[in-house]
């Protein structure tokens, strides 16, 4: 059995079984800890909960970039007061989205680069969100990113080449899950291939994109095994190569 950290998934939004045979199966199949995501004020409390709750789950604090029209000064307030907390790892998820822009391109920047702001004050990595917006997110980690002792993660990397290594030259991992076992999903793959294995995060972002042989099935974090021996086969290694080194690595971006 593989020891594994899940570094992105949203506990909160899953209904197929109950968090108790979640969290069971979970750990059945080598999950040891798992960071649940904010994406927005209406969640803020319930993944913060979750992670007070439960030894193994940790959270994050932060405004998805659908939601920055949601943003206010008391929401900005919450993330970072709850950055000093022992359970909350990171300010995310942050970024931006440009292919359904369900908050106007000016807010989700203005939002983002507050809640960097946020990071780089409280000493916290980021979990950022990028579809869609490659050349304005390059721009603004270029700000922001030199003033970020800690960097953090582009989760769920889909976006080209010239972000993935700007995103590495500044000190980001690039986070991976069920997209890669995707049939057209080569671009992602090739991302995949060019990112050094200590770079790598392994995440499932469930409930959402399940990896192949249970697509069509609501995601859950007992799935990454999939993914990291995908990225095994992609890289031509050993299965083993990407779970010590893949551990190691969530550990050192967020401190698990």
């Amino acid at each position: 059995m593989y020891k594994i950290i899940e570094t992105h998934c949203h506990l909160d939004y899953l209904k197929d079984k109950p968090l108790e045979e979640i969290l069971k199966e979970a750990s059945d199949n080598g999950i040891q800890k798992i960071m649940t995501i904010a994406v927005e004020p209406d969640n803020f409390d319930a993944v913060f909960k979750l992670a007070n709750t439960y030894e193994q789950i940790f959270c994050s604090q932060g405004i998805h970039p659908h939601d920055a029209k949601l943003c206010t000064d008391d929401a900005l307030f919450i993330i970072k007061e709850r950055q000093s907390h022992p359970k909350v790892l990171a300010v995310g998820e942050i970024g931006l989205d440009y292919h359904y822009d369900n908050s106007p391109r000016e807010k989700q920047q203005e939002v983002f680069k507050d809640q960097l702001e946020i990071a780089i004050e409280t000493n916290k990595p980021v979990v950022i969100h990028s579809r869609d917006a490659d050349e304005d997110m390059i721009t603004i980690l270029n700000e922001y990113a030199p003033q970020m002792k800690r960097k953090g993660v582009i989760h769920s990397f889909t976006a080209g080449e010239e972000l993935a290594r700007r995103a590495l030259e500044l000190g980001f991992y690039l986070g991976f899950n069920g997209i890669i076992t995707f049939k057209k999903a080569e671009n992602v793959r090739d991302i995949v291939r060019l990112c050094p294995l200590e770079r790598i995060l392994l995440e499932t972002d469930a409930p959402f994109l399940t990896p192949i042989p249970h697509r069509g099935k609501e995601n859950a974090p007992k799935n990454i095994p999939f993914i990291l021996e995908k990225i095994a086969e992609i890289k031509e290694v050993e299965p083993r190569l990407i779970e010590e080194t893949c551990y190691q690595n969530s550990i050192d971006a967020f401190g698990f």
